[in-house]
Order: structure tokens, then C-alpha cells, then sequence
């Protein structure tokens, strides 16, 4: 079988299981209280440009918008994110498991437009009823999106300043960030996120490492006692060092960046075969992940051989399907796809 259907199905990239086995007997201090996260977090703070920020590291990417959503709201307050949002609709609920609301908007091709949520602000404030309502305390994004699709600079300007405007957090959730930042239909930087985001995470697990995110605040005091916060949502590891070792690696000669770039040639390359083989995208994105219809019968001849992930209902007899390429697709998987389809 070969396997599409996610990017975390591989383990780590080799430098940093030869890193872990190097360090293996090293005794360090717990809780990412240690030479390799205070490394890790020195490198993340120049790749982003913003020496202000505190790095924190976390083991996984629902326990990082779980403890970072509830660390950034009050008790009466909602978060605001696309319908399409992972918090929304693969988190089991996580966010309201915490006690908070998640306030869902229209969304297109899976980004929130800034307009919309405007109007959602402006008219939650206009009704003399909202002190009896839940209070929308942040927003959520995430880039790229759950449908592949990625913000510009000036997307992200603008919901920024409409965060502002409303005195509330913009929060950027980074899982596959690094297929982002390296693919071909892109403006957007490391820096520019560090710059219109108030907080947001690097994802670890889905781009290179065993697990592990790295969740950047870039305001001063945003969040009061993270570290407490983190430890009471069961998100802190005790042998943090294994977490600083792998961001360590990296961000160490713009590894993430590089091994990041292979998911997005093989997708490339995956989205040529499908166009070769005249199969219908439902939606084609400039990064790793790619939404084709497939008949259902077909879905079922091809499973005897690749493995790829079920996405939505198109119609009775067809079906969205979702293909992922990762930093460690071969070439070897990808014409095997080929020969297949």
C-alpha cells in the first residue's frame, strides 16, 4: 500500500532522530527548561524577526488550539473561525470541552474573510442585548487552511487591523505552516506572520518531527502565566528537551523550510498526473494537500492499492477524496501513484 492520506505518517527527519540519539543520555532539566529549547527558541525568534516573543512547546496540535484558545479568552468569551475550521470540525470539540464557543463564519475556499468579520463585530455590538451573549475574544485562522488554500500578506493585514480595531487576539494555527511558506503562490513570509498575528504556532508534527508544535506569542503579556496554563491542560512534557532538541534541528540551516518544499514539488507533481489522467478537481491548491471527485466505485477499485483520505459527499455516486504529500514523499510513491491511477 502506499499511503496519502495525510503528512504525519512518516516518523522524523533522520537529523533529528540522530540528534535525539546523540543527546540520549544527557541529563537536562524538565519541562523545556533546557539548553536545547532555549536554543531552539533563540532560532525561531530571528527566523520570525520578533526577539520579543516567547516560544513555548507543545506536544500536539489539538492540545496547542485547545490551551491556546482557552488561555486567551475569559469564561463568557467565543472564538471566531471559518465554518471550515479545525477547531470547528476535527477537534472533537476541544475548544468548548474548555467551556468555549466557537463562533463559526461563511468561509471561502476555507480562509475567513475580513469583511465578514467585521460586520459579524459590528453587529454583535450593535444589538444592546450582547452583554447576555457569548462575546466573541479572538480569531482563528489557520494557513494553510483545511482546504489546502493559503492568506496573503494583505488578507492577513487586514484581519489584523480588524483585531485591533476590536481589541481582540488574531490566532494563527501553523500545523502545516512550513508547506505554506515554501509554496510556489505565496507572499507571505515567517516574518509577515510574526507580524500580523498575535499568536500563532509552527506545526512540528506534520512537517518533519516525531510531534511537537512551537506556539509563538509575539505581544508582550498577552498571555499571563502560559507555562501554568500549558502544565493544567496536560500539555506540558516532562522531558521538554525532547521537543527543543527537534525545533533545534529544525530551524537549524533553514531545515524546516527545506524539507517543507519536497511536499509541495511532489504535489506539484501529483496534480500533474491527475490532470493527465483527466480526473476532476474539486479544488486544486498551491500546496500539499489535493481534493479530487472520484466516483465511489472507483474509490473502491483504487483502496485495494493507495490509501488516501475520505473529505466530503459530492453526490450520490461520487465522492471528494483528499491526497497529501508530506517532507518525505518519494518519487518512488509518486509514480507508483501513477501506474495505479
Amino acid at each position: 500500500m502506499r499511503f496519502f492520506d495525510s503528512d504525519y505518517l512518516e516518523g522524523a527527519h533522520p537529523a533529528i532522530l540522530q540528534k535525539l540519539m546523540e543527546t540520549n543520555f544527557e541529563q537536562t532539566p524538565g519541562y523545556g527548561c533546557d539548553k536545547y529549547c532555549d536554543s531552539a527558541k533563540e532560532k525561531i525568534k530571528a527566523a520570525c524577526k520578533a526577539p520579543q516573543a516567547q516560544i513555548y512547546f507543545i506536544s500536539g496540535g489539538t492540545q496547542t488550539n485547545a490551551t491556546v484558545v482557552d488561555a486567551l479568552l475569559a469564561s463568557y468569551q467565543g472564538v471566531i473561525a471559518a465554518q471550515t475550521g479545525h477547531i470547528a470540525a476535527h477537534e472533537a470539540g476541544a475548544v468548548e470541552f474548555c467551556g468555549h464557543k466557537v463562533i463559526t463564519l461563511p468561509q471561502q475556499q476555507g480562509k475567513l474573510n475580513a469583511a465578514d468579520v467585521q460586520d459579524y463585530l459590528e453587529t454583535f455590538y450593535a444589538d444592546e442585548n450582547w452583554e447576555h451573549m457569548v462575546i466573541p475574544g479572538a480569531v482563528y485562522i489557520s494557513h494553510p487552511t483545511e482546504w489546502g488554500t493559503l492568506y496573503t500578506k494583505e488578507e492577513l493585514k487586514n484581519l489584523s487591523e480588524i483585531c485591533h480595531k476590536y481589541d481582540i487576539p488574531l490566532f494563527l494555527d501553523g500545523a502545516r505552516l512550513g508547506y505554506g511558506l515554501t509554496s510556489d503562490d505565496t507572499d507571505v513570509t515567517l516574518p509577515d506572520i510574526a507580524k500580523y498575528c498575535d499568536v500563532f504556532y509552527i506545526g512540528g508534527t506534520k512537517v518533519g518531527a516525531l510531534f511537537g508544535e512551537a506556539v509563538v506569542i509575539t505581544k508582550e503579556n498577552l498571555i499571563p502565566h502560559f507555562f501554568t496554563t500549558i502544565k493544567q491542560h496536560g500539555a506540558l512534557l516532562a522531558k521538554g528537551r525532547i521537543l527543543g532538541i527537534q525545533f533545534d534541528v529544525l530551524f537549524t540551516d533553514d531545515l524546516y523550510l527545506k524539507i517543507s518544499r519536497n511536499a509541495i514539488e511532489k504535489a506539484n507533481r501529483l496534480k500533474e498526473i491527475f490532470h493527465k489522467k483527466n480526473y476532476k478537481f474539486y479544488m486544486e491548491t498551491p500546496t500539499n494537500q489535493q481534493f479530487i471527485v472520484m466516483s465511489n466505485d472507483k474509490i473502491k477499485e483504487l483502496k485495494q492499492k493507495i490509501s488516501f483520505g475520505f473529505w466530503e459527499k459530492y453526490d450520490d455516486t461520487h465522492t471528494v477524496v483528499r491526497f497529501a504529500t508530506s517532507w518525505a514523499t518519494t518519487d518512488e510513491a509518486i509514480n507508483e501513484l501513477d501506474t495505479i491511477l
